[in-house]
């Protein structure tokens, strides 16, 4: 059964939901022995027609009616396509391509979660220089209503393990923000650090990656990220930052 349902995920990974309800009406109409004449030319493309030739042979091995492999597969594609239309991932990287990887930007990355804001903006950084196009849009999301929270890296004089007050220039540069610091780390993060860069809009659209809020890991650092919309993640990272703050474990500013 596990290779019949397999073969099931790969058809609806590859095939369109249009294609799939038509093989799957083709299947209802035939048995194993002879879905292979009968899905002759449902699909289009050499892929496509190679996992619809592990279905049917998944299917001769396996002990499951036309009418059950049908009812399957159009279940297993309702599902794919749901969750395909709820939550988008997109690859960012900054710095040299490739043929495989396009170029795009940290910054415009981190200012479409920005604008996207409406009502709450979460972002964490180890250190955070002066980037005007990002102090720019904080702004503007605060003047049109967002909260916005920050929890950033101490600085040395204060705790940290950064030479200069991160902390205290955003402050200075986002007025409106809430910043927040970790300070009482407990056994076995008593060394630790904020060492997390995310930033997280409405608990709908996230970007996760490696950069730091500066000009060199907006635009010429070597960097890579995932921007996520809608779904899980976008909302369990929300969540989860919120209770740091919420349990104490990080504190403001």
């Amino acid at each position: 059964m596990e290779k019949l349902l397999d073969a099931v995920a790969a058809v609806v990974c590859l095939v369109s939901q249009e294609k799939v309800q038509a093989i799957a009406s083709r299947i209802r109409r035939t048995d194993a022995d002879k879905a292979a004449a009968a899905l002759s030319g449902v699909v289009g493309t050499p892929a496509a027609a190679g996992v619809v030739e592990q279905l049917v042979d998944a299917w001769r091995a396996a002990t499951v009616s036309a009418s059950e492999l049908a009812s399957m597969l159009l279940a297993a594609s309702h599902v794919f396509t749901k969750a395909a239309s709820e939550q988008s991932t997109e690859l960012v990287w900054t710095g040299p391509t490739t043929p495989f990887v396009s170029a795009r930007r940290t910054e415009q990355a981190l200012l479409q979660v920005i604008n996207a804001a409406d009502q709450t903006l979460f972002i964490t950084s180890f250190v955070a220089y002066d980037v005007s196009t990002i102090v720019k849009a904080l702004n503007a999301a605060s003047d049109r209503g967002v909260t916005i929270s920050m929890l950033l890296e101490l600085s040395q004089d204060h705790g940290g393990s950064i030479s200069f007050d991160a902390i205290g220039k955003m402050k200075a540069l986002v007025p409106s923000a809430r910043l927040y610091a970790w300070r009482d780390k407990a056994d076995p993060f008593s060394d630790g650090r904020v060492h997390a860069k995310a930033a997280v809009a409405d608990g709908h659209t996230c970007f996760i990656t490696s950069a730091n809020l500066t000009g060199f890991a907006m635009e010429r650092n070597m960097e890579a990220g995932l921007l996520i919309s809608g779904g899980r993640i976008p909302r369990a990272l929300d969540e989860h930052l919120r209770a740091l703050v919420a349990m104490k474990i990080v504190s403001p500013v």
